[in-house]
Order: C-alpha cells, then structure tokens, then sequence
C-alpha cells in the first residue's frame, strides 16, 4: 500500500454537527452512486477516494444496489478500504442503505426486518468492514408497519453492525412519527438523506427540512446539480458525451427545456459574478443555511472533486442574491 493520507487534510474544510448529535460531516461528503461500478476504472476511483481525503472529505456514502452491477461500488469501496484507508478507518464516516430493489423474491426489497438485517450483513462482507458509521433505511415502505422497520434498525444498532442510522427519502410527516419510535427506544438516529437543489425544492413541499428542524436532525442532500443539469454542460444544447445520451435514466432529455435553459444561463451570470461555475454555485446554494449538513457530491475524475471544493473559499450569500435566485427560478 503506497498512499499515505495528507498532513493538510483538516486545514481547509468545514465541519457541520449533525442536528444536535456529537456527529460532525464535511460540508461535501463524496457520494458513489456513479462511476464505482463493474466497468468502471478502478485506478481512477482510488484517485477520487485519496483527493477527496486528502482533502477533508472524510465522508464515503453507498448504499446495497449502488452500481451497476448490484453491490460492486460497495465490492470497489472495500478494495479502496484494503489498498489505502485501513490506517485511516477511524478517521472515516462510512454510510450505506437498504430499501430498493437487490436480490430477486419478497426479503430483497422494501423495509422488512428480514431484508434489512440481511442486506447490512451482505453490505459489510462486500466492503471488508465490521461496521458502518451510518446505515439508512433508503426510502418508505407503507406495507411493512413501521415498528418493524424501526425495530430492525435498533437491532442493527445494537449488534454493534452500525453506530448511527439515517432515513432516507422519508417525508416530514413519516420521518417525525420514526423519530419518536427511535428515540424511545434510544437508538441514535442523526440525519436525513434527500434529493435537494435549487431545481427540486421536494423537501420544503413536504415538511422534511421544517421536520428536521424541529427533531433537531441533519440533513445531507444527493443530487444538489440535478443530475447535471445545474452545470455549464447543457447551456447551448445537449453535449453527445452527456448523461443523457449516455444512460437517460435519470435525466431525460425532455427536461431540458428553452424556459429551463433560459433560468440556467441566467444562474450562470450570477455565479460568474460572485467567481464562480453554476456547479459551484448550486453547491454553495444547498449550503446556504444550517438545516443541511453536508452535500453528497459524485465526480466521474479527481478534479471535479477539487473543482466543487472550491466552494468553501467563496463568501455567503447576501439576502440580495438568494432573492435573486429565487426571482430567476420563479
């Protein structure tokens, strides 16, 4: 093992509490939904792991399914682990998810204790690991009661197999009637993960943030660019190397429209104001207040990692920009 982390790592990021946990994140942690699969580079993600260690980032998030194919972000992040973090592991925040689909029949899929305890164990097999720091349950599931998925967190707990948990794609209304089961039985649930971008404000339509809030629990948001919508990429058309027209699951070309387009060039102009790409600014926008922890980022190369840490070097937002952002989204 050659790598040998940075002595400069801390110097420079910032370090959010996690609602009113002992628990602080980066304020961008590394997400590895994309680009950690079976036929991607495997030198390439080593290098996107160690620059954004040596940079702060302390904070690897993946969940069961993360690929494709299924599990092999999860395999790749426990080859990364073996070649270059097992000095550091203690210094790592580890976080994965069950609740979507992952082996075919009915315990691969939605919130059951049965599928929940299985898919950790499977999980931590795959990454080497004994445990992870946070294990999510990934989305509701209205058929299996929530007493039992709750139940099956506080049992992950216990066993030693996590040391936090988090909901995530939960509603406000849901996740506050989970808090409360999770807090009687005194299990140590510190934050919510959700999709959050000047784009897709879903989470302030549906009481989550105000929730968070009030349950005084961190928030940690995927994707802030809208699948890359929120960068310069699609400005003056649709790039033939772009996401949508290499995959199109998740960003369609049906959602880049003239009006759409005509908000982002304008977004773009203040951003180059205050020096900054529109990525950097949707990912400072995301950050602008407390309710959010930290901002899940996914990189294809180390420089985009380098590129969107540069957000930490720029001012806050005056209350004459945020009006104006939100005068140009409408």
């Amino acid at each position: 093992m050659n790598y040998k982390a940075l002595d400069t790592r801390y110097d420079k990021m910032e370090y959010r509490r996690t609602g009113d946990s002992g628990l602080k994140l980066p304020a961008l942690s590394l997400g590895l939904w994309h680009n950690f699969g079976t036929n991607d580079d495997y030198e390439n993600m080593k290098a996107m792991c160690g620059t954004a260690f040596d940079n702060g980032i302390t904070h690897f998030d993946l969940a069961n399914n993360y690929g494709p194919v299924y599990g092999s972000a999860e395999e790749n992040f426990g080859r990364i682990m073996r070649d270059m973090f097992v000095p550091y592991r203690d210094e790592l925040i580890i976080s994965t998810k069950a609740g979507y689909d992952m082996w075919p029949g009915p315990y691969g899929n939605w919130g059951s204790r049965k599928y929940l305890i299985a898919s950790l164990d499977q999980s931590l097999k795959r990454m080497g690991l004994d445990y992870v720091d946070i294990f999510y349950h990934h989305r509701m599931d209205r058929e299996t009661p929530l007493e039992e998925t709750m139940g099956a967190l506080e049992q992950i707990v216990r066993s030693g197999k996590a040391l936090y948990v988090g909901l995530s794609n939960y509603d406000g209304e849901t996740m506050i009637k989970a808090s409360c089961l999770l807090r009687e039985m005194k299990v140590p649930f510190v934050i919510n993960q959700n999709r959050y971008s000047m784009l897709d404000r879903t989470i302030e339509k549906n009481g989550l943030k105000e929730a968070a809030r009030w349950e005084k629990k961190g928030i940690i948001v995927f994707s802030p660019l809208a699948q890359g919508l929120l960068t310069d990429k699609y400005l003056h058309g649709i790039p033939e190397d772009s996401r949508v027209r290499r995959d199109g699951r998740f960003l369609h070309e049906s959602d880049i429209t003239e009006e759409k387009v005509a908000k982002l060039i304008k977004l773009n102009l203040l951003a180059a104001e205050r020096g900054q790409t529109l990525a950097q600014l949707a990912l400072s926008w995301c950050l602008k207040d407390d309710d959010v922890t930290t901002v899940l980022i996914g990189a294809s190369r180390p420089a985009q990692i380098l590129d969107n840490l540069e957000i930490l070097n720029r001012p806050k937002f005056t209350e004459e920009e945020l009006k104006e952002i939100d005068g140009i989204l409408g």
